[in-house]
C-alpha cells in the first residue's frame, strides 16, 4: 500500500533582505534564495511549518 507522495510547488515572492537570519535560513532550507525561484517539496508537517514561518515571503503555487 505505497501511497503516492503529495507535493507542493512553492515560489518565493519576497526578498530576505532585512529579515531575521532564521527566516533567511528557512528559505534556504526550502530550496529558495531568489525571488521567483520555485521548489517542489513533499507535503509534510515539517515543510508546512517552514512555509508558515515565511508565509509573507512565499506562496504555494500548486498542490499536487
Amino acid at each position: 500500500m505505497s501511497e503516492a507522495q503529495k507535493t507542493l510547488i512553492v515560489e518565493q515572492t519576497g526578498s530576505p533582505i532585512r529579515r531575521p537570519a532564521e527566516q533567511r535560513q528557512t528559505l534556504i532550507g526550502l530550496g529558495l534564495n531568489k525571488i521567483r525561484r520555485r521548489a517542489t517539496l513533499e507535503d509534510t508537517p515539517a515543510v508546512r511549518g517552514m512555509i508558515a514561518k515565511v508565509s509573507h515571503l512565499v506562496r504555494i503555487v500548486d498542490e499536487g
